[in-house]
């Protein structure tokens, strides 16, 4: 199983989307995926069409009580699922800063289902506090959805120091895996020259031994496309609400190069 967390630490960059459409794409291909919304703002929970009420459990009941995982699940579609998020979230990381074992306990709750499925996918907040930490310490793989511009290229340096020390104390397996290009205009030459950066940055790195030493811009960029920005408010994935639209090419086509790293990931192990 590959479990990912979608993560960065600005705002509107791309990252729920590519979270809640990524899922969907890998589900449309016959994969069993479970997608964790852990943003209190729920926006993952609501793209999907899932508004909860404040009697209804969501992820904070499993990080702060004795809920389980499978008690708060959503079947959105054939193999994909929902772990939705409400806004009482908001108020976890100073309920759980007293916890012992706070920054794992979203690792531990995770545990019962690891086999259920073939990839899960977590939502992370814009921040890096306790809920990302829980995301960071469950997962093996981060996925960084990058908007191509200056100021994106500015918090880079700061998400990978986060990811090294989580992987140095906490999760020794966790990896940067690749940067998704999110929002990309290829007629502007400021997308094409943060993109050459990433990548050269990237290859610099190839043998750094660190723990984004692997990583590498994936090839399939996510263009700028109204369809994307309007789908949340129908709550559907991007297939659902226009199939044919670029953001569904995009997105299946990012969904076939994570499958394909698996497929090379098995074959090197061979």
């Amino acid at each position: 199983m590959r479990s990912i967390a979608v993560i960065n630490q600005k705002g509107g960059v791309g990252k729920t989307t590519t979270s809640v459409n990524l899922s969907a794409a890998l589900a449309a291909a016959g994969h069993r995926v479970c997608l964790i919304d852990l943003d209190p703002q729920a926006h993952a929970s609501l793209h999907l069409g899932v508004a909860l009420t404040d009697q209804d459990a969501s992820v904070y009941d499993v990080l702060t009580g004795q809920t389980a995982l499978a008690d708060v699940r959503h079947a959105i579609d054939d193999n994909l699922t929902l772990v939705p998020a409400h806004l009482n979230l908001a108020v976890a990381e100073l309920e759980l800063a007293g916890e012992v074992g706070r920054d794992v306990i979203l690792r531990d709750k995770w545990k019962p289902s690891v086999d259920a499925y073939d990839y899960l996918v977590i939502d992370c907040p814009p921040s890096l506090g306790i809920l990302t930490l829980n995301a960071l310490t469950t997962v093996h793989e981060v996925f960084l959805p990058l908007q191509p511009h200056f100021l994106a290229l500015h918090g880079l340096s700061k998400l990978l120091h986060t990811v090294e020390l989580v992987a140095a104390r906490l999760n020794p397996q966790l990896r940067l895996t690749g940067v998704v290009m999110c929002m990309f205009d290829s007629a502007t030459r400021l997308a094409a020259e943060v993109s050459r950066d990433v990548e050269q940055f990237f290859a610099t790195h190839a043998n750094s031994g660190s723990v984004w030493s692997g990583a590498h811009c994936f090839q399939t960029r996510i263009r700028r496309n109204i369809r994307l920005a309007e789908a949340p408010s129908f709550g559907q994935s991007i297939f659902q609400y226009a199939p044919a639209s670029r953001g569904a090419e995009d997105y299946r086509a990012l969904a076939q190069e994570v499958m394909e790293q698996a497929v090379l990931a098995r074959q090197t192990a061979a």
